[in-house]
């Protein structure tokens, strides 16, 4: 029963608070977008006449593409730190993407150093192919040395069985006499051959 006495006064409570109205906060200006987004990147291309790839009866006409390179996207920059806290103010950062790159002595000396070691490593490799290139032909030449040493050592080894073959028939083979003379009328020229 005390239920139904609260009720009422619940309804009445509730007609008598005060509405809350959501006010959107303005949008910022052209100059402002900026600093919240980056714009996107638009680029127009033109097209000359030409077939459909997959239909050859149709043709289209000469007419400009536009593209969207880059579609915008928030810039999380840390440029509005001064007003919203009670840090120091940093200096604004710019997008990588545009800003060269900060130039100062130490980077200057990192840099000049960087391509004097390249220059030597390449003066290096230089050197180290010549070298290359020469062990290679010399070892092109071992090899063809190689086969032609084995070449002649097979030719020798021929030339021994032979040999050998020929003084063995000869062993086994009656005493010829050493000079052949024929039994002829001719008189013995010491000088012949």
């Amino acid at each position: 029963m005390k239920t139904i006495y609260l009720l009422p006064l619940l309804l009445l409570s509730a007609c008598s608070t005060p509405k809350l109205a959501l006010r959107p906060s303005p949008a910022p200006s052209a100059a402002g977008n900026s600093a919240v987004r980056y714009p996107e990147v638009i680029r127009a291309y033109h097209v000359g006449r030409y077939a459909e790839p997959n239909d050859d009866l149709v043709m289209h006409e000469q007419h400009t593409v536009f593209r969207v390179e880059e579609n915008t996207r928030w810039d999380f920059r840390p440029d509005n730190v001064e007003k919203n806290s009670l840090l120091p103010a940093t200096p604004v950062a710019r997008d990588a993407a545009f800003s060269p790159a900060p130039i100062n002595d130490d980077i200057l000396a990192e840099v000049n150093s960087q391509r004097l070691a390249t220059a030597q490593i390449m003066m290096q490799s230089r050197t180290l192919s010549a070298a290359l290139m020469q062990f290679q032909n010399a070892l092109q030449q071992s090899r063809t040395n190689l086969q032609q040493t084995a070449a002649l050592r097979a030719t020798v080894s021929d030339m021994k069985q032979r040999l050998d073959a020929l003084e063995s028939a000869r062993e086994s083979s009656p005493l010829l006499p050493a000079n052949n003379l024929s039994t002829t009328n001719a008189t013995f020229d010491p000088l012949s051959p």
